[in-house]
């Protein structure tokens, strides 16, 4: 293909992404308010986190306690609408994933090998599935962070959430579980392209817990403890998984050098490889073709001072 055909690959590949994702987006949207099937509406699913986590809200001081109203605050014009694109976006654009991977899959495929293309589907397959776990726990977690949250100051406060606030945190809350149960992928990765040896990690490994931790205390949006305690917890479960993972792949490759002779050589010895010059052979002069003889003139030869041509 020509670079003008690449481009125009791409600008197809793009297009029917942002479709699918589009498409994925106007569905969630109108998912936000009514159900599919027997499945909850997205807003029923947003909300259990914080009408199962919180107490003490403004509705059971309005209703009283034991209300079974659960609401949140929109304080500004049209918040609730924003709210639903928010919400309604970001969740189509995860449900429609593997169709806009795929676009993207399809325009850079041709240009791999084929050990290139199987590591290219086991890092998206793993990555998904981590990032969909990651954000799981997060949304499980979510409930009991909320009740240490509102309830660390006792019964003198009332909970009353504005709904893009609680959105927003729970969204940054899945992204940041997601992303970070990345980091187990990215280490086996890395240990299987010869970046990073086990080694090297075993060396490393108290120190990355504790950066693990530190870690967790930095991107969890919450200034509760479980969330962090949670995520890094889970972080160094995942770690020390990718650390035996590296560990069996190193000793499985060592077992193969040792098979096939790879270590045998002294790598600072030369190779034995055989200097003695060969003879050459002169091949016997053909005489040049009538036509060519008398096409072309006999030309004096060239005093030694001149024998190379322009080239060199």
């Amino acid at each position: 293909m020509t670079l003008v055909e690449h481009l125009y690959e791409l600008r197809y590949r793009l297009s029917m992404a942002l479709l699918a994702a589009l498409f994925g987006a106007i569905v969630c949207c109108l998912w936000f308010n009514f159900t599919i099937g027997s499945l909850p509406t997205l807003s029923n699913i947003v909300m259990h986190p914080y009408c199962s986590g919180t107490t003490n809200t403004l509705l059971d001081q309005v209703g009283g306690k034991g209300s079974k109203d659960c609401g949140l605050l929109q304080t500004k014009p049209f918040e609730a609408f924003s709210v639903l694109l928010k919400v309604g976006i970001t969740t189509g654009v995860v449900l429609t994933s593997p169709l806009w991977l795929h676009q993207v899959w399809a325009f850079i495929t041709p240009g791999l090998r084929r050990r290139e293309r199987r590591f290219g589907v086991s890092f998206v397959a793993f990555g998904s599935v981590l990032f969909v776990l990651g954000a799981v726990v997060a949304y499980f977690v979510l409930p009991e962070a909320l009740r240490v949250l509102t309830n660390v100051a006792g019964t003198g406060m009332v909970t009353a959430f504005s709904a893009s606030d609680y959105v927003s945190f729970l969204i940054n809350l899945l992204v940041i579980f997601g992303i970070s149960f990345e980091l187990p992928l990215v280490v086996v990765m890395l240990n299987f392209a010869g970046v990073l040896r086990y080694e090297k990690i075993r060396r490393w490994r108290r120190g990355i817990f504790f950066a693990i931790v530190i870690f967790s205390a930095l991107v969890t949006p919450g200034s509760d403890a479980l969330s962090m305690v949670v995520l890094g917890a889970a972080l160094c479960v995942l770690f020390e998984l990718a650390v035996q993972i590296s560990r069996m792949h190193d000793k499985r490759l060592a077992k193969r050098r040792k098979d096939e002779g790879w270590d045998l050589e002294d790598p600072d010895t030369a190779s034995p490889l055989d200097h003695t010059p060969e003879p050459v052979l002169n091949e016997p002069e053909q005489p040049a073709p009538a036509s060519i003889a008398l096409a072309e003139p006999e030309q004096e030869p060239l005093p030694r001072n001149r024998w190379y041509d322009d080239a060199t």
